[in-house]
């Protein structure tokens, strides 16, 4: 596939950066992950990142490690993660081609216990979750156009919809979802054939990791994010909404 896309020169308003996403969402939606993220790359150079939670994403670091070597992956480290995702963190920064870059929200866990309580995560989750993953992500999104996650369609119903590549309308970017067509088991293909580091956690039923108070095991037959925030109302962190 030939992507015509000339790299951006300059600085653009949000609204030429919408109409750049709307354009491409149109053009790419049939596209190879690869060719997205190498039409990312090549548009906005560095001033595109991916999100990675090593949880089961780590297959879109690798991926764009391949396409987009040194390319900038930012890891939201809520302070609730399991050890085994700060591992994983750790491997694919010593071994893939990409720069992991470590976010912190502005208060430590006990901060936010003295201000807030202990255990907001039960209380209040939806707060819990705005000030140490979607807030963290929205400043330090400031740095760049767009920004990419491995988002898929068959995770559940609220990313049913989820374009290859759209409008975050709340952050004005450009959003990237290069895997956002795959299935599971193009996943589980892919990862295999690649031999990509992968959450332990992932075969231990946690097929969605998240932080460690709020994420239990998925039974057969569940859908893949059924082990988060379980029990609740809750399906999303806002990160995606």
């Amino acid at each position: 596939m030939t992507l015509t896309t000339e790299p951006l020169l300059g600085a653009c308003s949000p609204e030429e950066l919408r109409e750049l996403a709307l354009q491409a969402g149109r053009d790419l939606e049939d596209a190879r992950a690869e060719d997205v993220l190498a039409w990312a790359g090549e548009t906005f150079g560095d001033r595109f990142a991916i999100t990675g939670s090593m949880g089961g994403d780590t297959v879109l670091s690798h991926l764009a490690g391949q396409v987009v070597p040194g390319i900038t992956v930012l890891f939201l480290d809520t302070g609730y993660h399991f050890a085994e995702t700060m591992g994983t963190r750790d491997a694919v920064q010593a071994t893939y081609p990409v720069r992991v870059r470590t976010v912190l929200p502005l208060l430590s866990i006990k901060q936010q216990d003295e201000v807030y309580g202990e255990r907001l995560y039960e209380r209040d989750p939806d707060l819990c979750c705005a000030m140490r993953k979607v807030d963290p992500l929205n400043r330090v999104l400031a740095e760049y156009d767009a920004w990419g996650s491995g988002v898929r369609r068959d995770e559940g119903p609220s990313r049913a919809g989820t374009p290859v590549v759209g409008w975050d309308a709340k952050r004005e970017k450009v959003k990237v979802n290069p895997l956002a067509r795959w299935t599971q088991d193009e996943v589980d293909a892919y990862a295999q054939k690649h031999g990509v580091l992968l959450n332990p956690l992932v075969w231990d039923d946690y097929p969605s990791v998240g932080c460690e108070p709020c994420t239990r095991r998925v039974a057969p037959g569940e859908d893949a994010r059924a082990g988060r925030w379980a029990g609740m109302s809750k399906t999303e962190c806002g990160i995606h909404m």
